[in-house]
C-alpha cells in the first residue's frame, strides 16, 4: 500500500515527507509504549502512535521504519517534525482513534507483522 493511500484512509494531513507518499509499505503496528516496538515490532514500515516525544522518532528510525502517523489528532511540534524529516520518515496526523486507524487499515489490507503478532 503506498503512502498516499494512508493518508486518504485516515483523512491525515502531512507534516513532513509529502514528496514520498509514494513509497510502497507492507505493514503496519499501532502503540503508545515505544519499549513494546523495540521489543515485539518486525519488519513494520509505518509506526501508528499518539505518543508525542522525540522518542517516537528515534524508535521509528531505528526499526527503519518508513512513516509515522499521529493520532487522536495529535500534532508533534516542529522539532519532531524536523528530526523526522531529516531521518526521512514521512510523518502524518490523523484525528482517528488509534483503534480505529488500526482497524481501517487493516481492512484496505494493510496487515500486521509478518513473524506473528504479540
Amino acid at each position: 500500500m503506498q503512502l498516499c493511500r494512508i493518508r486518504d484512509i485516515l483523512d491525515a494531513v502531512v507534516l513532513c515527507g509529502a514528496d514520498r507518499l509514494n513509497c510502497e509499505v507492507r505493514s503496519a503496528c499501532g502503540s503508545d509504549f515505544m519499549s513494546d516496538v523495540l521489543a515485539y515490532v518486525k519488519d513494520q514500515a509505518v509506526l501508528l502512535t499518539g505518543l508525542v516525544n522525540p522518542q517516537v522518532v528515534r524508535t521509528a528510525d531505528m526499526m527503519e521504519m518508513k512513516c509515522i502517523v499521529f493520532v487522536r489528532g495529535k500534532s508533534p511540534g516542529e522539532a519532531i517534525v524536523t528530526m523526522a524529516e531529516a531521518r526521512g520518515i514521512v510523518v502524518m496526523s490523523s484525528n482517528k482513534r488509534m483503534y480505529d486507524a488500526c482497524g481501517l487499515l487493516y481492512t484496505n489490507g494493510l496487515r500486521g507483522s509478518e513473524h506473528g503478532n504479540h
